[in-house]
């Protein structure tokens, strides 16, 4: 994170073209979402686990459409907080925009921790309870806050590796389940079709909370407009690459669920913590790979927190170089040239997650934080699909850009916001995890207002959005 720039000062280097940018946009959404969650998605509707990736695959494309529309528009990083700044021009919403992307970069790392802590265990056949899996998953997230703190080199270098090796795993996942379908194992087809919910809740309700919980594994395609500054013509290019790689990714997503609830039953499905491992167990019993896999997963969600939790640290320092939260954010490590204060604030709110659900929903821990992530996200992306259709009335915008259909940011805008309310079937425990760390902000917002009353700085909020991701 910077001063705002001059016209003297070195621009970003336009050095990604169509395929690095696919790559970067595929790994972003590969993750953590299906490697953990496809139990618990099962959980909800029963066999037909693919329907809530497909829906959740249908809104993040309409949504990605609005986003496609802005980042042609403002090919500039930042991406909602600078949609938000631009559209509505309040200090206070950028800021909670930009607070709550941070929020949900947090969640989904704790989300990952505790997924490499279950297939820790399993992997090593440990036996360690609860509370052993939460102190494995506190020593991951110590771990990753020291690579943070070494520097974004190594943190970048160590992603290449860990986004092959996440990609790697689930392609091991659809080629033994093909085996096993080729084979003639115990395969169940009928389970595809089978809607089962849990309790009295009607069948449109069970669909809308596994979505609600689905959606998190199609997050990470907006993490990709703060590229653009990056990119080799970014009006041309990005519209085709991101929903090329989102494509992708739902291809993917349906076909790991289909494989999945076929050969494992949804009652195994459900109560399991390590939901892919038991489909390759299943696919190839006997063979090496059974026994791999939870290391192969273990590295693949380490992707999606060390992802997450960079941005998370480089957003906070970011906001108090904007003035916006408490200057201690911003200071700089003198030899290492990293955000440390950020990167333990950071690390620390990830602890406090990792510690409330293990106290309180264990069972249920990945798919409440998992939720949680899914939760900010669509409050984020009510906003963009809403500022897509503000900003139509800015006709200073420079140059060709990409124009959705009207229709589509509309229904982006209803689709989301109607996930984020309790009429999703969304549990109670993500609104108060949610609200914590929204209350959090808001206070941190408040005392910084009265800092800077103090030290005479006028016009606190975020002037310059698109710098807020600027790493140190």
């Amino acid at each position: 994170m910077s001063e705002p720039k001059t016209n003297d000062e070195p621009q970003l280097r336009r050095v990604m073209g169509p395929g690095l940018l696919l790559l970067f946009i595929v790994g972003d959404i590969l993750g953590t979402g299906v490697y953990a969650l496809t139990g618990q998605v099962a959980g909800e509707v029963g066999g037909a686990a693919w329907l809530p990736f497909l829906i959740a695959f249908l809104i993040a494309t309409v949504t990605a459409f609005s986003y496609l529309e802005l980042v042609t528009k403002y090919p500039q990083a930042a991406g909602a907080a600078l949609y938000a700044h631009k559209a509505f021009g309040i200090h206070f919403v950028t800021f909670l925009v930009a607070f709550v992307v941070m929020c949900s970069g947090i969640t989904s790392a704790s989300t990952a921790s505790q997924a490499f802590a279950a297939n820790f265990v399993k992997g090593f056949g440990l036996d360690w309870g609860k509370f052993g899996i939460a102190a494995i998953a506190l020593a991951f997230m110590a771990i990753l806050a020291t690579i943070n703190f070494r520097g974004v080199s190594e943190s970048v270098k160590l992603n290449v590796v860990l986004t092959i090796v996440e990609i790697t795993g689930l392609g091991v996942v659809i080629l033994v389940g093909l085996w096993a379908f080729t084979q003639g194992g115990d395969v169940d087809f009928s389970r595809v079709t089978v809607f089962e919910s849990e309790g009295d809740r009607s069948t449109f309700v069970a669909v809308t909370a596994a979505t609600s919980l689905a959606f998190f594994a199609m997050v990470g395609f907006e993490d990709s407009v703060n590229m653009a500054e990056e990119t080799k013509d970014p009006v041309r290019i990005f519209p085709k690459v991101l929903l090329t790689g989102l494509g992708i990714a739902g291809v993917v997503y349906v076909l790991v669920s289909i494989i999945a609830v076929a050969l494992v039953p949804i009652g195994d499905l459900k109560e399991s913590s390590t939901p892919l491992v038991d489909v390759v167990e299943a696919a190839a019993p006997g063979l090496p790979i059974d026994t791999l896999f939870p290391f192969i997963t273990m590295f693949a969600v380490s992707n999606t927190a060390l992802i997450n939790m960079l941005m998370a640290s480089r957003l906070i320092y970011g906001m108090a170089r904007q003035h916006v939260l408490p200057p201690v954010f911003g200071q700089v490590h003198r030899t290492r040239h990293t955000p440390y204060v950020a990167i333990a604030f950071t690390t620390v709110i990830a602890f406090g997650l990792i510690f409330y659900v293990s106290a309180f929903a264990s069972s249920k821990a990945i798919s409440i934080l998992g939720g949680t992530t899914s939760l900010l996200l669509l409050a984020v992306f009510t906003i963009v699909n809403i500022a897509v259709l503000v900003l139509r009335r800015d006709v200073k915008a420079d140059g060709a850009h990409f124009r959705t259909p009207t229709v589509l940011p509309v229904i982006g805008a209803l689709a989301s916001a109607y996930l984020v309310t309790p009429l999703s079937g969304r549990p109670t425990q993500q609104y108060v995890l949610a609200g914590l760390l929204v209350v959090t902000g808001v206070v941190l917002y408040g005392v910084t207002t009265l800092i800077n009353r103090q030290l005479g700085i006028r016009g606190e909020g975020i002037t310059d959005p698109s710098h807020l991701e600027d790493a140190p």
